[in-house]
């Protein structure tokens, strides 16, 4: 993907980065090379975004043209909303105060550049404002009135930054544009660059560290650079062109917040945040699965009026869930009904809606796995030693945490389990879900929809080798083409 730095007076940059070229405003928006040039990202650094100003047309046209800008026409109109800036201002009012309580003056001004403040301890102020304007340059003025207010949010020119912040400026600027490099051949010009998301504090990735490296040489096969990158890096994303998260996914923890960013600059991303909002809570997954005539284990959403009715549906044992519970973490089995009146009133305290599933034991699970309503790979996965799922993190040996998986071809899996995973996959819309279904009395049943399924190097890939990761790679490389 061709990328670009637009500003007013390019003899006047002062940082060097590697793989962008440096253009003019009056280039890009006079120049016929640019409006036929596909495939590009624009970084728009213009010193004025004002309506109808040179800044403003680079973002516009960037958009008419099918160019991704950073930042959009649609940052740009926010930051002039002062409505708007209090509003997402308040969201992270506790965050504002909490950083400026030591200041004495009633005055204060932020300047944040790629997402950074020279002082560490304006961090996290700098990367939410940043998160939510998406502006590489931005200035906040503060006043203090019984407690911070913003008072103004608006973008900078490189010829405002103060001389003592340049040295900063210049490391920020390549943090924020950098590519590591690997000891591999270097490409000299890759089709799109690739981050990926991997939590190294992750207890249950979703891929291990032979699948991520296989991933990057997959990619590298195909004319993608890929990367590693960790939660730590969200300031970067925004010089990637595909984004595919290989963390566990929740709502409240980076990986959601890396898509919804993804999602704001145009970034290719597996999984969407809104997959990771459906899948993330059984209790909509129920909802959906139940709506769509799909068949599943009996399954009561349970709440505080109508806990005492649960176990006359279900019986015992069953399964209880909470809303949000990933790879078997807050899934527990009530063997009696004392036990289902203790787990409940704990997990309703937790949350409002939990989920009762009638307790359906068989030897193993299917895992299908289906990237854009296409089945690219099958498991059979075994239950944990002595265990009634197929993960046991209570077991005392590492070992024993989880179970054998067989891998077979797609022609090898029975045609009514294929066609349940690919509707209830549908549901969820586009992208990579990872089926889990279960069958009983010759009655299959869904358990679960993962977005984002186990890629591991000698499970999942075991039949499709190479093919496994190659189609991943190419259903990001397809949202790019197609801008999705």
């Amino acid at each position: 993907m061709n990328k670009y730095i637009v500003v007013n007076h390019p003899e006047k940059w002062h940082f060097s980065i590697e793989n962008i070229k440096v253009i003019s405003s009056q280039e890009y928006l006079t120049n016929p090379e640019f409006s036929l040039l596909k495939n590009a990202r624009i970084f728009n650094l213009c010193k004025d975004y004002s309506y109808q100003s040179k800044g403003y047309y680079v973002s516009l046209l960037a958009e008419a043209r099918g160019h991704l800008a950073i930042p959009t026409v649609k940052n740009i109109v926010d930051l002039k909303a002062l409505k708007l800036v209090r509003i997402v201002s308040d969201e992270f009012d506790d965050v504002i105060q909490q950083s400026l309580k030591n200041i004495k003056s009633q005055e204060f001004t932020l300047s944040i550049y790629f997402g950074q403040n020279v002082a560490q301890k304006y961090k996290e102020l700098s990367a939410l404002f940043y998160k939510h304007f998406q502006v590489p340059l931005l200035r906040v003025k503060f006043n203090f009135n019984t407690k911070w207010n913003v008072q103004n949010i608006r973008a900078i020119s490189e010829s405002e930054i103060p001389t003592e912040h340049m040295e900063s400026v210049r490391i920020f600027a390549n943090q924020y544009f950098s590519k590591k490099r690997y000891d591999t051949p270097k490409l000299t010009k890759s089709d799109f660059d690739l981050a990926i998301l991997v939590n190294p504090n992750d207890p249950a990735p979703p891929s291990n560290a032979k699948a991520i490296k296989k991933f990057i040489e997959v990619a590298e096969k195909m004319n993608i650079y890929a990367e590693v990158i960790e939660p730590k890096d969200l300031s970067r994303l925004s010089s990637f062109d595909a984004l595919f998260i290989r963390q566990s996914t929740e709502v409240n923890n980076e990986a959601y917040a890396f898509a919804r960013k993804a999602q704001q600059d145009g970034i290719a991303i597996i999984d969407y945040p809104d997959a990771i909002l459906k899948c993330c809570n059984k209790v909509y997954m129920a909802e959906a699965l139940n709506n769509a005539n799909i068949a599943t284990p009996k399954t009561v959403i349970v709440h505080k009026n109508n806990k005492n009715e649960v176990l006359k549906e279900v019986g015992l044992p069953c399964v209880l869930k909470a809303p949000d519970s990933t790879f078997s973490f807050g899934v527990k089995k009530a063997k009696t009904e004392e036990e289902y009146h203790d787990l409940v009133s704990g997990m309703l305290k937790e949350s409002d809606l939990i989920i009762a599933q009638e307790f359906c034991p068989s030897d193993y699970d299917w895992r299908i796995g289906i990237i854009d309503d296409k089945p690219f790979f099958a498991c059979k996965y075994y239950m944990a030693k002595d265990h009634w799922q197929i993960y046991n993190w209570d077991a005392k040996k590492k070992d024993d945490q989880d179970g054998n998986a067989d891998c077979l071809a797609i022609e090898e899996v029975p045609k009514v389990i294929l066609d349940m995973a690919l509707k209830s996959a549908r549901l969820m819309g586009k992208g990579l879900y990872g089926i889990d279904i279960k069958v009983v009395n010759d009655k299959p049943m869904v358990i679960e929809i993962n977005d984002n399924p186990n890629i591991d190097f000698g499970v999942e890939d075991r039949h499709y080798g190479d093919l496994v990761y190659t189609e991943i790679l190419s259903a990001l490389k397809n949202r790019l083409t197609n801008h999705e």
